[in-house]
């Protein structure tokens, strides 16, 4: 019970205060555009940026890690989409959508939150080494996934430069990237330009977790829920106990297992639904698994906090 009134509650009530404010007409669409598009394109990329200059970067990779985290997420991809189409019968586009939904975890405005609210700030570390490659490795596959089948007999050479302009076009690539050079370089920033990076980066999550409740409000529960709460039982369920399981299996230290698991729990971000919209394919699923799944993790990511040690 401590979890949840400390941990989750808050974290919870933030997004809550954002869908009663777009609910009751306090803040419009138009209001919480702005406020997402200061949060995924300029906060949380500053926040990717402060947390790659200042890791250890030999001590934080760790290959378990990464393998732990990431293998689970690429079987959810492929369970999704084999699912959306073998058992529900959906068209091959709309698969990889449903793929990405299974993919795609709210690392970013839940995972860091809740990780964070948890065990404190220095436990992010391991956090800041999966989304590092969390935007690069999901957007990589589903727009690579995606652009095969759509370009099915054109030359390798023009899909891979579609895959690539796709990716380093996005903002989290841009400040993850930056961030890493900076560090690698050690290169020694100007104390107010670190003041000021400290600051947009304090108020990032708390807005970003704002900014997706009132988004949240746009999603009408509507579409197969049979594909829905299969994308439920992936992301809130398979995925984490495959993180589990390989994270045991590779002996991961406490904070790493921790986080792994932690993050491998979120439901899909709201870049489930961006991708659906860039392509224009299974929007209504990806919007309405967006909610119903934030809505259920709830209570199992409350689950998975009272199992780890």
């Amino acid at each position: 019970m401590q979890i949840l009134l400390n941990v989750l509650v808050p974290v919870f009530m933030v997004v809550g205060f954002g869908y009663i404010c777009v609910w009751r007409n306090y803040f419009d669409d138009n209001l919480i555009d702005a406020l997402l598009k200061f949060t995924q394109n300029f906060a949380i990329p500053v926040l990717l940026f402060k947390g790659m200059s200042e890791i250890d970067l030999a001590q934080t990779f760790d290959p378990a890690l990464l393998i732990a985290f990431y293998t689970g997420a690429t079987l959810g991809f492929f369970l999704g989409f084999s699912g959306a189409r073998y058992i529900f019968g959906r068209n091959w586009q709309d698969c990889v959508v449903i793929g990405f939904c299974c993919l795609f975890s709210n690392s970013l405005m839940l995972g860091l939150a809740i990780t964070e609210r948890a065990y404190g700030p220095e436990s992010l570390k391991a956090n800041f080494a999966i989304v590092t490659l969390h935007a690069p490795f999901c957007y990589g596959l589903g727009i690579i996934a995606m652009e095969i089948i759509r370009n099915k007999g054109k030359e390798p050479v023009k899909m891979a430069k579609n895959v690539l302009e796709a990716m380093f076009k996005n903002a989290l690539v841009i400040g993850i990237l930056a961030g890493f050079f900076v560090n690698l370089l050690k290169i020694e920033l100007p104390s107010s330009f670190q003041t000021a990076v400290d600051m947009i980066a304090a108020v990032s999550l708390t807005t970003a977790l704002f900014g997706m409740g009132g988004v949240l409000y746009r999603y009408t529960p509507k579409g197969d829920i049979g594909i829905i709460a299969m994308i439920a039982l992936i992301s809130l369920i398979l995925h984490p106990s495959i993180v589990w399981s390989l994270g045991k299996t590779f002996t991961l230290d406490t904070p790493s297992f921790r986080s792994a698991v932690i993050t491998g729990a979120m439901a899909p971000g709201i870049n489930s639904y961006i991708f659906a919209n860039m392509y224009g394919r299974a929007r209504r699923i990806a919007a309405s698994s967006v909610l119903l799944t934030t809505s259920a993790s709830f209570f199992t990511i409350w689950w998975w906090l009272t199992l780890l040690p």
